[in-house]
């Protein structure tokens, strides 16, 4: 009876498959993309468990276990990297993250409508803008002689020119964070204005005749639904914590601010490409640790809001 019912909905299964064979057709272009640029390329972890010979290839290097693991542990560079990228992760989600959330909130309570779309899209423009233009835009504006800063410096001081604040190492992560807090306000507003347009406008009514004002309504209307939207994007941003945009970082460095703006991406990748001395297992042993410890926060930061607040990605 049951290979009966299997043979049945074998044929029944080929049926739909062939009347609808145009759409299975477009579903193997997003399926192929799949494993040929994301699931292919896993193979090539085993190089961060090897001491990799061009010569030898891949699966032909030497296996040499935990040893790179090790190696980068005991590196001098270790601290460093894990240090700064923790400092600029943790920075951009304890100021960066509840910006596009507040800014949403007050466009949210603008009536004029010409006004709020005047503001979204100048706010949305800079996310348009590619980081090595934005790059560029930071040079120029802090250019200590002929950069707005450096001019306003001298206009006020007298100074011939002002101190060089993107060679400070210190300054490095407010250059960092706040460039891209501009660049990215209006589009990280976005999924909060649209989980705000959901909001039942008779609850604000009510809440008129009750008589509470503006700021009532936003703290006690507005903000608890849109919750489970920040909750979801809290926690893919937790699950993410060790990643920091590697082409701002990279074209950002210098040598007098390496102290600061040293992350794992880009010392990776320096690993991996630094002319002879270019250790591909190292670098893919590096990436992999960052991924872990990226899992193991995302799985357990899900657990968290789930017991705390019941929202949760599964």
């Amino acid at each position: 009876m049951k290979k009966n019912q299997m043979t049945v909905n074998k044929k029944t299964l080929k049926k739909k498959v062939l009347a609808r064979w145009q759409l299975y057709l477009w579903l193997a272009i997003p399926i192929a993309y799949y494993l040929i640029f994301k699931y292919y390329p896993m193979f090539g972890i085993q190089l961060a468990f090897k001491k990799y010979d061009v010569g030898l290839g891949i699966w032909g290097s030497e296996w040499i276990g935990f040893e790179n693991f090790s190696r980068f542990f005991k590196s001098y560079y270790f601290k460093r990297v894990i240090t700064n990228t923790l400092r600029l992760s943790l920075y951009s989600v304890i100021i960066g993250f509840p910006i596009p959330i507040i800014f949403a909130l007050m466009l949210n309570t603008v009536r004029n409508q010409k006004y709020k779309k005047f503001a979204q899209m100048v706010t949305f423009i800079p996310h348009f803008i590619s980081v090595v233009v934005l790059v560029g835009m930071v040079f120029q504006i802090f250019n200590p002689r002929i950069g707005i800063y450096g001019l306003i410096y001298s206009a006020i001081t007298g100074a011939a020119t002002a101190p060089d604040i993107l060679g400070k190492a210190d300054a490095f992560p407010h250059i960092y964070i706040w460039s891209g807090i501009w660049q990215e306000l209006g589009w990280n507003s976005v999924i909060y204005l649209a989980a705000l347009a959901g909001v039942d406008s008779e609850l604000h009514e009510a809440a008129k005749i009750d008589g509470a004002s503006r700021f009532k309504r936003v703290l006690y209307i507005d903000l608890p639904s849109i919750v489970p939207t920040i909750v979801m994007l809290l926690i893919l941003r937790c699950g993410s914590i060790m990643t920091v945009g590697f082409e701002k970082t990279y074209l950002l460095q210098s040598d007098l601010n390496l102290a600061t703006s040293e992350v794992i991406n880009t010392y990776s990748y320096k690993v991996a490409f630094n002319g002879a001395l270019s250790d591909f297992g190292f670098s893919t042993a590096i990436s992999l640790f960052n991924s872990m410890i990226e899992l193991i926060l995302l799985v357990t930061v899900n657990q968290i809001s789930k017991k705390v607040s019941e929202n949760s990605l599964w």
